[in-house]
């Protein structure tokens, strides 16, 4: 049997571990126990599973806080090993606690051995994430790559050790900071500190619609798009939590929110200074994260970071080429003219993108004054768009 134990070692640790005869675990948390069985550095997980794998008697394997929670249970139960867990509390739930704060509301991400850029992402959308950090996906890269964010940070490095440290910090100062490993991040925006209470934890389930009605967002002369068309544009710009959106042309933010409802972080970019703030309106309306980039694209995208999916709903074929240039995995142009199709598939596949357009126009039932209806038509519009092939 394999017992997996959290550290600081909870009650029933010291009798798994005197009986053991083989101990694995990181140098700092093997320093910290008194054994005369063979023992192991943690380096590599594969390599500690296959040496687990292969031991023949009692084993112990020493690890941070909660082992089960994006810790080394998974890896092992994965390799067929049967695990014996006595668990202590988790870096997260400890850090949150020294702020006495809930954690129920906060969206936890791991960049452990993982790409910082969805990471980065969630923390652009959401007020409340715990990042658990590794080598290079630290304190200071997160804070480069929020710089521009309004986000504060809280660093809780070496919890439950004689030298723990909680530091609050912005992105900027964290870039320049030196830090200790291990370490928890919290990246915090602006508002309550706690949520209304819910019945899920984490992430906020999906929208239960999308698609609004044009009715549901601030807009003027026109300046949004239609809800049907919408509703394929959305279909095809897939957003979803860890992603980047690029809204170009954003008029009144409506695609650009309804991508943010579904958890994706986005970039609204609209050069009408009284555009902007009815975007900016209706993200608050809506009760989701956004930023609006008040510059003409294409100019302004060279600043902004790459996207995962991109929205054209105005500009030439400049932007749509600036746009498939920054390679996100999925692009979606609106456009009236017929005649602008040709070109745009033309762009995207030269571009390397699986290209396809489709008309859409719905014909909305509209009540008469005596109770019949009528169809109303709505302006035909073209959608472009493009898988990265």
């Amino acid at each position: 049997m394999i017992s997996v134990l959290g550290t600081p070692l909870p009650a029933g640790a010291a009798e798994r571990i005197a009986a053991a005869k083989l101990v694995v675990g990181a140098a700092r948390h093997l320093s910290t126990v008194d054994t005369t069985a063979e023992t192991v550095v943690l380096g590599e997980v594969p390599a500690a599973v296959a040496r687990l794998a292969a031991h023949d008697g009692p084993a112990v394997v020493l690890a941070s806080g909660d082992p089960g929670f994006f810790g080394i249970v998974r890896a092992l139960r994965a390799a067929g090993l049967d695990v014996d867990v006595l668990p202590a509390p988790s870096s997260v739930a400890v850090a949150f606690a020294r702020l006495g704060l809930p954690w129920d509301d906060a969206l936890v991400v791991s960049a452990h051995g993982r790409s910082l850029r969805p990471v980065v992402h969630a923390c652009r959308a959401h007020r409340k994430v715990a990042v658990l950090t590794g080598p290079g996906t630290g304190p200071a890269e997160i804070g480069a790559a929020l710089r521009d964010v309004p986000r504060r940070l809280v660093v809780a490095e070496r919890l439950g050790t004689a030298d723990e440290r909680i530091t609050e910090t912005t992105p900027a100062e964290a870039v320049t900071a030196r830090w200790h490993d291990p370490n928890v991040v919290l990246v915090l925006g602006p508002g309550p500190v706690a949520a209304a209470p819910g019945w899920v934890a984490g992430n906020p389930p999906g929208p239960a619609g999308w698609a609004l009605p044009e009715a549901a967002f601030a807009h003027r002369d026109s300046m949004i798009t239609k809800a049907e068309v919408r509703a394929v544009a959305l279909a095809r710009l897939g957003p979803r939590l860890g992603d980047l959106v690029w809204d170009i042309g954003a008029g009144s933010g409506a695609v650009a929110v309804e991508c943010a409802r579904f958890g994706a972080a986005v970039l609204a970019v609209e050069r009408d200074p009284v555009a902007c703030q009815g975007i900016r309106d209706n993200a608050r309306a809506h009760g989701v994260e956004l930023a609006v980039v008040g510059a003409a694209a294409p100019d302004c995208l060279a600043e902004l970071p790459d996207p995962d999916a991109v929205f054209v709903g105005g500009g030439g074929l400049d932007v749509l080429r600036a746009g498939a240039a920054r390679r996100p995995a999925r692009l979606v142009v609106a456009l009236a003219a017929v005649e602008r199709v040709g070109p745009a598939l033309a762009a995207l596949d030269g571009a390397g993108y699986a290209a396809e357009a489709v008309q859409l126009q719905a014909n909305r039932y509209t009540a008469l004054p005596d109770g019949t209806h009528r169809l109303a038509a709505t302006n035909p519009v073209h959608l472009v768009s493009g898988v990265l092939r």
